[in-house]
């Protein structure tokens, strides 16, 4: 999708489609109160195009909702779409992100292939954020899942414009345009990923897209197998790898910006388990087609580190993500196994686990990965998993887990959320939690029992942590969406990279 930025005036521009915001102003709280529709925007001719329709009150003005007006008087524009914000209390950046995917969304059925964008014009809505989640939001709800259909159509935008107002300062909102474009495409890299079948994306052809991606951003790379898993100790990752054909693939990408020799080494490490069948406890057939996404975290930590290196903070980042199939053939794991998981130093002996089930294995590969990040250098770690189950019944699909050993980090990840506008809910720790994975055969189980699931899980990934400030996050509720929402289509929704590149830009 061609992405544009335009200084024209709305009625000049000559376009199938033309999206304009509105806000309902009503604040009443009485029952027959009815909703006062307001478009945001300052040109006289929008709003009098659009103004019978507004008056009619057939359209409320609800997050989301969509009014489509033909032939608009006074118009270049072949159509005037307007989308709500809902509420002007609720209206934020990011309702605007979601409007203009709504907009994208709502021209691709109706074969319209070119659509303009009219930056909304409001004091409570600041231009620069909205410019840049404006063209993350068409972006986004341009992906559709449909990659293998052999009677596939292309539907996609071909052309998507933010009309900005003459008034504006071109350069800054020119910047923010550029920004918006980096991190929706690469939420999108991020997705289509996800998307991808298992036979169609071992660890190793994960692996390959990873590397591609590195050379085109400018990161640099390293894709190791089998052989560096042992070299390093790796037995809490290759004890998930052995049961299956495929071998495992460990990535490690560097952005190393020039000049920046001392200050913090960011640490992202995601769990990339191509597909998970649950080894030998294996997992209900219901649904298990899509435990593709199961490496939805290692995805989001490379589409991050493809942000990090086009958007180039100063600061230093390794991005690492263990690749592996959970398979349960002959040489599989089994439950009652004991694996040595990496050491931190070659000195000191790696910590032992007693495998309890074995589809707890996002976390032993996690393990690894963390040790492998705060052995190259990473004083502060951030990991993303769709690690458990629990965490869904918990916060059901509305919020994705969160969990850190440090207020410090967390308090930087509070704040990157307040700009990527994903929602996660932080969830305790504490020494009760920890003696829930306490073995009587080794160090430590890879699982606790029913009770507090995904606390345990993140209680399992502190002890790789130790003393570095570390953030876990599970975002096994949010990586897949299991239905289409107005601004984005089912399947992956590439959670987490917009989060996990402000927090990285915090520092």
């Amino acid at each position: 999708m061609k992405t544009e930025l335009s200084f024209a005036a709305l009625p000049a521009i000559e376009t199938e489609l033309l999206a304009v915001l509105a806000v309902d102003t009503q604040t009443s709280k009485a029952p027959d109160a009815k909703p006062e529709p307001v478009l945001l925007t300052t040109d006289e001719a929008v709003k009098s195009a659009a103004a019978a329709a507004l008056a009619s009150g057939e359209f409320k003005a609800a997050a989301n909702e969509t009014l489509l007006l033909h032939a608009p008087a006074g118009l270049a524009a072949k159509r005037l779409l307007i989308v709500g914000l809902g509420k002007q209390a609720k209206a934020t950046v990011h309702t605007v992100r979601n409007a203009a995917g709504t907009a994208v969304r709502f021209a691709k059925p109706r074969t319209i292939r070119n659509l303009v964008f009219a930056l909304p014009e409001a004091e409570f809505l600041p231009p620069g954020p909205c410019i840049s989640a404006s063209v993350e939001g068409g972006i986004i709800g341009d992906l559709d899942p449909d990659t293998y259909r052999s009677d596939r159509k292309d539907l996609s935008i071909h052309s998507f414009t933010v009309a900005a107002p003459e008034t504006s300062d071109h350069e800054a909102l020119k910047a923010a345009f550029a920004e918006g474009v980096i991190i929706g495409e690469s939420q999108n890299f991020t997705r289509a990923l996800v998307n991808e079948p298992g036979n169609k994306l071992t660890p190793t052809i994960l692996g390959h897209r990873a590397a591609a991606m590195a050379q085109e951003v400018g990161l640099r790379w390293n894709v190791y197998s089998t052989d560096k898993l042992h070299d390093l100790k790796m037995g809490a990752f290759w004890s998930v790898s052995q049961g299956s054909e495929e071998p495992p693939a460990l990535i490690v990408l560097r952005y190393e910006p020039e000049g920046v020799t001392e200050g913090p080494v960011l640490g992202l490490v995601g769990k990339g388990i191509t597909f998970d069948t649950g080894g030998i406890s294996i997992k209900p057939s219901e649904k298990m087609e899509l435990m593709k996404y199961d490496m939805a975290g290692g995805a989001a930590m490379l589409g991050a580190m493809r942000a990090i290196a086009l958007l180039k903070p100063k600061v230093r980042v390794i991005g690492i993500v263990c690749a592996a199939e959970n398979m349960p053939d002959g040489k599989a794991q089994k439950p009652g196994d004991v694996q040595t998981a990496m050491p931190i130093t070659p000195d000191k002996p790696g910590k032992t686990i007693e495998i309890i089930n074995t589809d707890a294995e996002g976390r032993l590969v996690l393990a690894d990965g963390i040790t492998y990040a705060r052995q190259l250098g990473a004083t502060h770690l951030i990991d993303a998993a769709t690690l458990t189950g629990a965490c869904v019944v918990a916060l059901g699909i509305t919020n994705a887990g969160a969990f850190s050993n440090n207020d410090e980090a967390y308090a930087k990840f509070t704040a990157a959320l307040e700009t990527s506008g994903e929602k996660f809910w932080r969830l305790p720790l504490g020494d009760e939690y920890a003696e829930q994975i306490k073995s009587d055969i080794a160090d430590i189980k890879n699982t606790g029992g029913r009770h507090g699931g995904a606390i345990t899980a993140a209680e399992f990934l502190k002890v790789f942590a130790e003393d570095t400030p570390w953030i876990h996050l599970d975002i096994a509720g949010l990586a897949w969406l299991e239905d289409s929402k107005p601004y984005i289509a089912k399947g992956p929704s590439g959670v987490a990279v917009r989060s996990i590149l402000e927090w990285a830009r915090s520092y």
